[in-house]
């Protein structure tokens, strides 16, 4: 990493601990529940400068809650995709609180025009042209710099050793004046749940400090990737990016597209689409007629028109308008609110945040292909991942899995494979397998009816009750 002091600036984006306003609910009503944002001391990744060796966390609900939902994102996601469902579940369970964790990668996001959109301070256009609109037009020369590779190659060792000690430190804060806590996650936050669960801290399994397992949509299978896969993975890696391409899309785009986006839903819902008319926006992403701003977020995005690639950030969202010049956005009866699906996209109302990880580690989702359900193999030694403790994971462990579009019934499996190995008794699990009605993310955006939720409060309930 090169010291001068532009360089420096460009990485040092450490956001000094705040109180955030309000998390606003896709709902017209302001949200009535708590949350605020902090950072922590994070695991010291050998090469990694001290600013970025933290990790963060979205808390909702009530500090006096006794009980701790902490939730991992997937891929290329971040915790405010997290906050409406956080707020949904702590009002209807007001004793818990939830926790979402916001990885260290996303320091490096350059989130300073998009927190003027967010406060009103600029306009729908200076947002895609400070992000987007400059890789066109040259006559703009204030805009979002690129971080070259060269840069970041201490990136190369944030795999899931880094994820799971960061993890620890969150789960270890959650615990304190004696509060339960459930950790759980999304796509590949399932993994990193059962990495977590199954990690080997001083000889003992992870689980032992928590109630329960979440896992939505994501999970380890038990069948780990070879140990020359491992190597030649790495030998890839450290030749290669540090980042993982999202759907085809190289970092940041994709970050940089749903930022803006989502955004614009807030700033010009109904004025014709920016993106739409801008030549670099994959043809794949463009209605074939013209559109409003929320049209074109919800035709990228929605499961019949967003690209067979893209199919890890689809929801149930809608289609376009029937008529108008230029079309607008019909939700269609689906369950997945396109308002709420940006607010968690966009993170309006979270200052310096948003819910899609512009910079996601290749190294994170490599490893999590040894994880292997807690059992150990060959790759976990080249790969520095220890989890070994699969079979050995407390009895008294609930499991709740729910099984959407993109994991289906390997989640469901998954859970209770890890379930056998340990001797967690059936009664103990709750499955629910709805791939056929609920894409990848509608289990944590599908509002105000969500099957996923309605097993969760119960779920959540039973964890934490003594006997």
């Amino acid at each position: 990493m090169h010291s001068n002091s532009a360089k420096r600036r460009r990485l040092a984006l450490v956001i000094p601990v705040v109180a955030l306003v309000s998390a606003i609910l896709a709902s017209p009503a302001m949200s009535e529940v708590e949350v605020r944002f902090v950072r922590i001391d994070g695991f010291p990744s050998p090469g990694t400068p001290a600013e970025l060796n933290k990790v963060g966390i979205i808390q909702i609900g009530s500090p006096k809650a006794r009980h701790v939902l902490v939730l991992n994102p997937g891929t290329s996601a971040s915790a405010s995709y997290f906050v409406p469902l956080g707020e949904t579940i702590v009002e209807r369970l007001p004793e818990w609180q939830v926790w979402a964790v916001e990885r260290r990668e996303n320091l490096l996001e350059d989130h300073s025009v998009l927190d003027e959109a967010k406060s009103g301070q600029a306009t729908g256009q200076e947002l895609f042209d400070y992000y987007l609109g400059w890789l066109t037009n040259p006559s703009i020369t204030t805009h979002f710099q690129l971080i070259p590779d060269a840069d970041v190659g201490f990136a190369r060792e944030w795999g899931m050793r880094v994820e799971i000690e960061d993890l620890d430190r969150v789960v270890k804060e959650a615990k304190k004046k004696g509060r339960d806590v459930v950790v759980g996650g999304h796509s590949l936050g399932g993994s990193i749940t059962t990495a977590y669960a199954t990690w080997d801290f001083k000889g003992k399994p992870g689980a032992r400090k928590v109630r329960g397992l979440v896992f939505i949509d994501g999970g380890s299978s038990p069948v780990a990737l070879t140990p020359q896969e491992a190597l030649d993975a790495l030998l890839a890696l450290q030749s290669g990016t540090p980042w993982l391409s999202f759907g085809g899309i190289v970092a940041p785009f994709a970050g940089l597209f749903n930022a803006t986006g989502s955004m614009g839903v807030f700033l010009d819902p109904d004025a014709p689409s920016i993106g739409q008319a801008w030549p670099l926006l994959p043809a794949n992403l463009k209605p074939p007629i013209p559109v409003t701003n929320i049209a074109q977020y919800g035709y990228a995005l929605d499961t019949e028109t967003s690209p067979p690639s893209l199919i890890a950030a689809q929801a149930h969202l809608g289609h376009l308008a029937a008529s108008g010049d230029p079309r607008g956005w019909d939700q269609a009866g689906e369950i997945t609110p396109i308002l709420r699906y940006a607010q968690m996209f966009s993170g309006r109302g979270l200052a310096s945040l948003d819910g899609t990880a512009w910079y996601h580690p290749q190294r994170l989702t490599l490893d999590s292909r040894a994880v292997a359900a807690g059992n150990a193999n060959p790759a976990q030694s080249i790969l520095d991942v220890r989890a070994v403790h699969g079979h050995d994971l407390p009895p008294r462990l609930k499991i709740y899995a729910f099984g959407a579009a993109l994991g289906g019934q390997r989640v469901l499996d998954a859970a209770r494979i890890l379930a056998e190995q340990s001797n967690i008794p059936q009664e103990n699990l709750v499955l629910v397998d709805r791939h056929e009605t609920y894409s990848h993310n509608d289990p944590n955006s599908a509002f105000p009816n969500n099957e996923f939720i309605d097993n969760l409060v119960p779920f959540l309930e039973s964890a934490v009750r003594r006997r």
